[in-house]
């Protein structure tokens, strides 16, 4: 049976016991290159020097896309329910990934 172009093909997604509970993170940090997009997830604490990468997802430029696009739809959709988010003064962190300093 072939699907014709009007068709959507459905898409079953397992999700894990484990990996429902989900990771907290409350900063995102974004490199890219000509390839990919990489968003490391982290927790940092209050009054503590150190903070580990919970979690890493690697993108492709269109799929990092797609997913500016995702979100910015979740946040308006969320804002018209529950109001304007506000935003928090950016907090200066710096940053360090425990290799050699980048140099120019």
């Amino acid at each position: 049976m072939e699907n014709t172009p009007n068709q959507e093909q459905q898409l079953n997604i397992e999700l894990s016991e484990e990996m429902a509970e989900g990771t907290y993170a409350n900063l995102a940090v974004i490199t890219h290159s000509t390839a990919e997009f990489v968003v490391d997830f982290i927790n940092v604490m209050p009054g503590l020097p150190k903070a580990k990468v919970k979690s890493r997802i690697i993108l492709t430029p269109q799929h990092a896309k797609r997913l500016l696009k995702a979100l910015a739809d979740n946040v308006k959709k969320y804002e018209s329910v529950n109001g304007t988010i506000q935003d928090q003064d950016p907090i200066n962190i710096p940053m360090n990934f425990g290799g050699p300093a980048a140099q120019a």
